[in-house]
C-alpha cells in the first residue's frame, strides 16, 4: 500500500481478510478506478438514451419497440465480440482501456449533436452502437486483465468487489444521469457520460503498458490471418472451454438465467411505462423504473458481501443453485401480486440472484482457461450474454402484452428458473463429489 499511504490501511484493517488482501494490491485499484469511472459513464449514457428513446411523451412504448431497442444496443456487441478478443490477446490490454475511452468520448459528441437536434435517424443509432461496441473491447479487456493484477486464490473477492461495486456505478451513474436530466437536456446527460469516459482514459494511462498482458504466445499467428480466422478462433475459444466442462455447464446455466432476466427485464419496463400509475412514494414511468434500479443496485451490493463468503461455506456450484432456486420463488411469489412494492423488492432479490450467479461463473471460467484463450474466451462469453437476453426481448415482443403483464410469461419466467437450477445440479454433481473425494 505504498502509494495510498497508511491512513488507507487503517481503513481497511477492519475489512474482511480476503478484501483487505486484494485491495492491498495497487495495481488492481488502478484497474477498479478505470471501471468504476467507466461504467458510471456506462449509467449516465444509458438513462440519456432511455429518455430520449423509450421514454419520451410523444413515443409509445410497445413490446416491438422495446425489443428492437434492446437488439439495437446488444446485438452489436456480439458482432465485435469474436474480433475484440482476437485483438485482446494481442495489443496491450492497458493500450485498449485507454484507447477505447478515448474513442467513446469522441462519439459521444456526435451523439449530442443528434439529442439536441431531436434526430431519432439511422446516424443516431449508427453511432450510439459504435459507442456501445466499443465497450466490447473495453470491457472484455477488463475481465480478462484481472488475473495479472490479483493472485488466483482471490479471484473469486476481486470478482464480487470489480464486477458488482462496478455494476452499482453504472446504477449510480444513471442516478446521476437522472439528476441532471433536472438541471439541462438529454443532450447535457450525454456530455456528462463524455466525461467520465475521459476520466476513465486518463486512469488507465497511469498503469505500466505491460501490466496487464497478455502473456507472450510462441503459438500465435498474426494478426491479420487472425481477422482472417475470427469465426474459428472463437470456435477454439469455445472447444476450450468445452474440453473443461466445468467452465461449459456454468455457461450455459447464465445464458439460461439471462433469457429469464431478459423476460423480467422487458415485461418490467412495459408495466412502469404503461401499467403502473404514481402512488405516494412508488412511482411510475422513468421516476418509477429509477426506485426499480435502486433496489437492484441495493441486491447487486448485498450479492457483493453474501457470495464470498457462501462461495467459501458451499462453493460457487452450490451456490448458483441456491440463487436459481430463490428467482424460481422470488417471481411466484413477488411478481403475481403486481404491485410496484412487490416489484421493489423482487428487484433487489433478482438483482441479487444476477450479480452472484455472475460473479460465480467469471471466476470458474477465469481459474479453467489458459491465459492466451482469456480474450477469445470471455469475448464468446459475451456472446452468449448477450444473445441470449436479445432472444428473450424478441420473444417477450411476440408474447407480452402492450401492458407488460402476463401471468402466463411469469409462469414461464419461474418454471425456467427452476429447471435450469435442477439441469445445474444434475451436471456439476459428479464434479463437486470427485473434489470432496480428493479432499478427504
Amino acid at each position: 500500500m505504498r502509494r495510498y499511504g497508511p491512513l488507507w490501511s487503517s481503513c481497511v484493517v477492519r475489512l474482511p481478510p480476503d478484501l483487505v488482501a486484494v485491495l492491498r494490491h495497487s495495481d488492481f485499484l488502478d484497474l477498479w478506478a478505470t471501471r468504476l469511472s467507466a461504467q458510471a459513464a456506462d449509467g449516465v449514457f444509458q438513462v440519456a438514451l432511455a429518455s430520449f428513446v423509450l421514454f419520451s411523451p410523444d413515443k409509445q412504448a410497445t413490446p416491438g419497440r422495446t425489443a428492437a431497442a434492446f437488439a439495437t444496443l446488444l446485438l452489436p456487441y456480439s458482432v465485435v465480440g469474436p474480433f475484440a478478443g482476437v485483438f485482446i490477446d494481442r495489443w496491450r490490454r492497458r493500450t485498449i482501456l485507454v484507447r477505447a475511452n478515448l474513442v467513446r468520448a469522441a462519439l459521444i459528441l456526435v451523439v449530442a449533436a443528434l439529442v439536441a437536434a431531436g434526430i431519432e435517424s439511422p446516424v443516431f443509432y449508427v453511432t450510439t452502437l459504435a459507442v456501445l461496441s466499443v465497450n466490447r473491447f473495453f470491457l472484455s479487456s477488463l475481465s480478462a486483465a484481472l488475473p495479472h493484477v490479483v493472485d488466483d486464490e482471490r479471484l473469486v473477492m476481486a470478482n464480487s468487489v470489480s464486477t458488482t461495486s462496478g455494476t452499482v456505478m453504472a446504477v449510480l451513474g444513471g442516478a446521476l444521469g437522472y439528476g441532471v436530466g433536472y438541471v439541462t437536456t438529454t443532450a447535457g446527460i450525454v456530455l456528462a457520460a463524455g466525461a467520465f469516459y475521459l476520466l476513465s482514459s486518463y486512469l488507465a494511462s497511469r498503469m505500466h503498458p505491460d501490466l496487464l498482458g497478455p502473456d507472450p504466445d510462441p503459438d500465435a499467428v498474426s494478426t491479420r490471418a487472425a481477422m482472417r480466422a475470427v469465426l474459428s478462433g472463437i470456435a477454439a475459444g469455445a472447444r476450450h472451454v468445452w474440453q473443461r466442462k466445468h467452465p461449459a455447464y456454468a455457461l450455459l446455466a447464465i445464458a439460461a438465467h439471462r433469457f429469464f432476466y431478459g423476460l423480467s427485464t422487458v415485461a418490467t419496463l412495459l408495466l412502469y411505462r404503461n401499467y403502473f400509475t404514481d402512488d405516494g412514494f412508488f412511482r411510475a414511468g422513468l421516476d418509477g423504473l429509477g426506485q426499480v434500479l435502486g433496489a437492484s443496485a441495493i441486491g447487486v451490493l448485498t450479492a457483493a458481501v453474501l457470495t464470498p463468503y457462501a462461495v467459501r461455506r458451499i462453493g460457487k456450484d452450490a451456490w448458483i443453485v441456491g440463487l436459481l432456486a430463490a428467482a424460481c420463488v422470488v417471481e411466484i411469489a413477488l411478481g403475481f401480486p403486481y404491485t410496484q412494492p412487490a416489484f421493489l423488492a423482487a428487484a433487489l432479490l433478482l438483482g441479487l440472484v444476477a450479480q452472484g450467479a455472475k460473479i460465480c461463473v467469471d471466476t470458474i471460467v477465469q481459474e479453467s482457461v489458459a491465459d492466451a484463450y482469456r480474450g477469445r474466451v470471455f469475448a464468446f462469453y459475451d456472446i452468449l450474454f448477450n444473445v441470449t437476453f436479445v432472444s428473450a426481448a424478441t420473444v417477450a415482443a411476440l408474447i407480452l402484452p402492450d401492458s407488460g403483464k402476463s401471468y402466463a410469461v411469469l409462469t414461464v419466467i419461474a418454471v425456467g428458473y427452476g429447471l435450469t437450477a435442477l439441469a445445474y445440479v444434475a451436471v456439476t454433481a459428479p464434479g463437486r463429489a470427485a473434489a470432496a473425494s480428493a479432499a478427504r
